[in-house]
């Protein structure tokens, strides 16, 4: 073995030693080449000597990255970087299901396309929008700007579009975070965002949320491992269904307040939720980034976001741009500032908003009939607790019913499903005496 890659090499880059964060980083270190293909990995017991483990946890940490396909080898032989190429895959996402005929898929929390305004009119009204077909790299449609600045939920300095909520986590993440670093997020939360992070090579502290929002006790536990960023829903949680309190974001702005944490405030429910928009940008300007997603209102083939925050952190997400699509479609852009104005529209969000917050209702009530207490809330899903999360999907699965396990959304063990509301429009009964026998646990 060459002694580039020796385990004096592994100790000096290596800075969480467990399983999950040796894995982590070294995933990191060879995706950004400073550990090639075909590179020989250091005998175990003289990198857990090196590292001052146990030789058990190098074993755990590389079994996870042979499962990814990352290393290969083992025992005498010894363990090589892949030298078969691998491809980068959001592993949460990329492990849902693709169900048949005759199953009732409860996994998608997507928006009911019949909810979802007409976009005739407001593409007619976009193709006259200002620079159409132009190359300049733009960072937002005036229009635009203009009318999100109305409703936005504080005085931001900069503003930029984007192709959707999770383009501008996955772009802003690659232009601020230094791979390895840490990252504290709310838990649980958006399984892409935490397959966003992992394929980073982010250390992913969680912070516990209760009904109000993330523990500022939590919080402050999180601060010690000197995390980069902070990222959370500031409004209507997409896993959950509760909405944060005004007073559980002002306790978590005393935590942040000796930080020179990145605050990282996800709205991806935008006005499904009815509950006032709410923003720390008000509080530290200078280092929030504020993200609103317009997927599940005006629909995900609008791609589009758009983000606030200082010009100088706007131009450096906007540079990381410049390597990729650089803009977002200016028609995008502009059916949605028309949307934006439209009064059908928001009459028909209002109503989408009164049916998602009643099939919800539906079928939480038919579960605390059957002794299934899951908290009120909104959105379009629900977060219904059990007993054993394996044991629960293989029962519902038997009665045709797909949802998802809780641990896709979450770094800690969990026992919970994540079942999807927003497209369940009868068949409460039915759900629920299969959700209260999956939750018994056997």
């Amino acid at each position: 073995m060459s002694d580039a890659y020796n385990s004096s090499w592994f100790a000096e880059k290596l800075t969480d030693r467990s399983i999950r964060g040796i894995a982590l980083e070294t995933s990191a270190l060879i995706r950004a080449g400073a550990l090639p293909v075909g590179a020989k990995l250091p005998p175990i017991r003289d990198l857990a000597f090196s590292l001052g483990v146990s030789p058990a946890t190098i074993s755990e940490a590389w079994s996870e990255l042979r499962r990814q396909k990352i290393i290969t080898g083992r025992g005498r032989n010894g363990t090589w970087v892949s030298g078969d190429s691998f491809v980068a895959k959001p592993e949460r996402l990329a492990s849902v299901g693709h169900y048949g005929a005759g199953v009732l898929d409860l996994t998608m929390a997507v928006p009911d396309r019949a909810l979802l305004p007409a976009l005739g009119n407001a593409l007619v009204h976009a193709v006259s929008t200002e620079k159409l077909n132009s190359y300049e790299r733009s960072r937002i449609l005036p229009e635009l700007e203009a009318d999100v600045r109305r409703t936005w939920p504080y005085e931001a300095e900069a503003f930029l579009a984007t192709n959707g909520g999770y383009n501008a986590v996955y772009t802003l993440i690659h232009a601020l975070v230094p791979p390895g670093a840490a990252v504290a997020i709310e838990e649980p939360t958006g399984m892409r965002l935490l397959d966003i992070l992992e394929d980073h090579g982010a250390r992913i502290v969680p912070v516990v949320c209760d009904s109000d929002g993330p523990l500022p006790a939590s919080l402050r536990q999180a601060m010690l491992s000197k995390p980069v960023a902070f990222i959370f829903q500031p409004r209507l949680h997409s896993v959950t269904g509760q909405t944060m309190a005004t007073r559980r974001l002002e306790e978590l702005a005393e935590e942040l307040r000796d930080t020179d944490v990145l605050i990282i405030e996800d709205d991806g429910l935008a006005d499904i939720s009815d509950a006032p928009r709410q923003s720390l940008g008000g509080v530290f300007p200078e280092r929030v980034i504020h993200i609103l997603s317009y997927s599940k209102t005006f629909g995900p083939d609008l791609r589009l976001a758009v983000l606030s925050s200082t010009r100088l952190i706007i131009e450096q997400i906007q540079s990381y741009r410049s390597f990729s699509s650089g803009w977002t479609s200016r028609i995008l852009q502009g059916a949605a500032a028309w949307l934006l104005r439209d009064e059908t529209t928001a009459e028909g969000l209002k109503e989408a908003r009164r049916l998602y917050q009643a099939r919800r209702d539906n079928l939480v009530r038919a579960l605390a009939e059957r002794d299934v207490i899951v908290p009120s809330g909104g959105g379009l899903c629900a977060w219904v607790p059990v007993a054993s999360e394996p044991f629960a999907l293989v029962t519902l699965a038997a009665r045709g019913i797909a949802v998802h396990p809780g641990k896709k959304f979450a770094v800690q063990p969990t026992h919970h499903l994540r079942v999807a509301t927003s497209n369940l429009t009868d068949r409460y009964e039915e759900v629920a005496d299969a959700i209260a026998l999956a939750a018994s646990g056997g």
